[in-house]
Parts: C-alpha cells; sequence; structure tokens
C-alpha cells in the first residue's frame, strides 16, 4: 500500500459522473483534497450519451463524454485527484470509514457515493447469447455498426427515444418496442420520434426472443403483443435496450439502508444511514436522474460533507 493511500483523507468519492465531479469541485474548492475512485465507467453513463441539449449555459449542446471531460477537468483544476480505481469492499465507521479498491486501501473521514446505476435487462432467451454481438445498452457506443441496417430498441420513455433517434444517423430503420400502447417520454421526445420516417412502433408488445446464429450474431426479435398473444418476428439485427436502470449498490447493502428497490436513502441534506457517509446522483434518485439534478446533490453532498468535517474536529 503507498504512503498517500495509506493516509487519512478528509472526503472519497466513490464513483465519477456528473454527481461524483460536481462533488469533487467542491471538495477541492474547500481545501478538502477529495481522492475520486471513479471505477470503469469513467464520467458514469452520461459520457455514453451522444448529445445533450438540456444541460444549462451550454445553448448548442455537447456529447457526453466532452461535458464530463468539462467536470473532471474542472475539479482536478483545483486540486481534486482521480484514481481510476474499482471499489472492491466498504466498511463504515464514524470518523473512519475504510474503502478498499482493487489496487489500494483507503480511509477517509466522510465519503460519498455516487455509482450511479447500471441499464436493466430483458432476461429472455438469446440475449446473453448476443450480448456484444447484436444486443446493446449504448447506441452511442454500437450505433455505427448498423448502417443501412435494420434495428429495433426496446422500451417507451426518454432514453428509449434517444436511442431510438440516434439510431437513424445509419440504420435503415428503427422498430421501437413498447410494451404499453403510449409512450412515457417527454413531449418534445415523443414528437420527434413519432414523426421520424425511419422510426415504427410495435406497441403492446413484449420481447419473446433474441434470434441468430453463431455468424451473423442477431437476425431478428420475437415480439408477443400482450392482449392478443400474436407472434410475430421483427426482420432486426441489433436490438438495443433501454428499459430503465438499477442503482449500482451491491457494495452497500447491509451497510447503509436501502428502499426495496435498492436505491440509498437519503435525507434532504444527502445523508445516508451512516454520520459521515453521503450520497448523490442516480444511486439515491430514481425519480429525475437528471445531469442536472446529479450535479446539484453531488454539490450538496460535497457541502454537508466539509460541515460533518468542521463540527467533528476538522
Amino acid at each position: 500500500m503507498d504512503k498517500e493511500s495509506a493516509e487519512t483523507k478528509q472526503v472519497v468519492i466513490i464513483g465519477g459522473g456528473p454527481a461524483g465531479y460536481t462533488a469533487a469541485l467542491y471538495a477541492a474548492r474547500a481545501n478538502l483534497s477529495p481522492v475520486v475512485l471513479t471505477g470503469s465507467t469513467i464520467g458514469g453513463q452520461l459520457s455514453l450519451t451522444s448529445e445533450i441539449e438540456n444541460f444549462p449555459g451550454f445553448p448548442e449542446s455537447l456529447g457526453g463524454m466532452d461535458l464530463m471531460d468539462r467536470m473532471r477537468e474542472q475539479a482536478e483544476r483545483f486540486g481534486a485527484v482521480m484514481k481510476y480505481e474499482e471499489v472492491v469492499s466498504v466498511d463504515f465507521e464514524p470518523g473512519a470509514h475504510r474503502i478498499r479498491t482493487d489496487r489500494s486501501e483507503y480511509t477517509a473521514k466522510t465519503a460519498v457515493i455516487s455509482t450511479g446505476s447500471s441499464p436493466r435487462l430483458l432476461n429472455v432467451p438469446g440475449e446473453d447469447t448476443f450480448f456484444g454481438r447484436g444486443v446493446s445498452t449504448c447506441a452511442t457506443c454500437d450505433g455505427a455498426f448498423y448502417r443501412d441496417r435494420k434495428v429495433a430498441v426496446v422500451g417507451g420513455g426518454d432514453s428509449a427515444m434517444e436511442e431510438g433517434l440516434f439510431l437513424t444517423r445509419f440504420a435503415s430503420q428503427v422498430w421501437i418496442i413498447h410494451r404499453r400502447n403510449e409512450l412515457r417520454a417527454s413531449r418534445i421526445m415523443q414528437e420527434r420520434a413519432l414523426e421520424h420516417p425511419k422510426i415504427a412502433f410495435q406497441w403492446g408488445s413484449v420481447v419473446d426472443e433474441v434470434l441468430g446464429d453463431a455468424t451473423a450474431g442477431v437476425t431478428g426479435v420475437r415480439v408477443r403483443e400482450l392482449e392478443t398473444d400474436r407472434v410475430r418476428v421483427l426482420d432486426a439485427e441489433g436490438l438495443f435496450i433501454a428499459i430503465g436502470h438499477t442503482p449500482n449498490t451491491g457494495l452497500f447493502r447491509d451497510k447503509l439502508d436501502l428502499d426495496e428497490q435498492g436505491y440509498i436513502l437519503t435525507d434532504r441534506r444527502q445523508r445516508t444511514s451512516v454520520p459521515g457517509v453521503f450520497a448523490g446522483g442516480d444511486v439515491q434518485d430514481h425519480v429525475y436522474r437528471q445531469a442536472i439534478t446529479a450535479a446539484g446533490t453531488g454539490c450538496a453532498a460535497a457541502m454537508e460533507a466539509e460541515k460533518y468535517i468542521a463540527g467533528n474536529g476538522g
């Protein structure tokens, strides 16, 4: 263990993304020398978003990775230290929280959790078999592989519409499969998807199976209409899943209080059930799940960490 990681830190931030990087910025400006343990998804899920139009201050929009790079650079400018390490276990004890990674071990007076969430999967036959070979959860990552091909997207929220619209840049046709007969997406996203000539909807339906072979990968998607049980196969060479997320809280089970969906429970001041441990972003927010709200809770978590340290002897 190196000397730096052996020293007790003022603030250790677990996870990146808009919540973690904003927490790092505020903690760094308060001279708390925060260490950010980014994990493997540097910048969080937002880094996989192709275009962001609703983050204040960027009227021309910008890419998710670009925004995350700017946030990271700003935090580093004030002294935040980024460690590209994966946290493997935690033991929360007020005043001496122990955080182990795949490379080091840290002790911290306070901890801020911003581990975000991960895409939810369908759990249907063929999904695992063809994951990475036609099944994806990231159109930004994989959309360019489907130029002039037909693809399908599962979901009815903003994320599904964003995935579908992005894929129209490459695909010849995009099916959107939704289990209901109306969308949950915001009105502007609905209008864009419904009016797009390349997008067709498979309403009131669920995916029963992903079809394919070892050589070609995905060759089709078997869907079933819920009202009639009618089954059809959509001619699609790619399936993109956008049906929501699961909070990344496996590390914190039996360590912190979670709700029935697995999200970390916090009060209005981002405090968890353990003194000196705070949380922000999608790991504790299943209502808004926006970059701007995640940044706000990251800010609040860092400010509360600063107050906690000051109130407990610095």
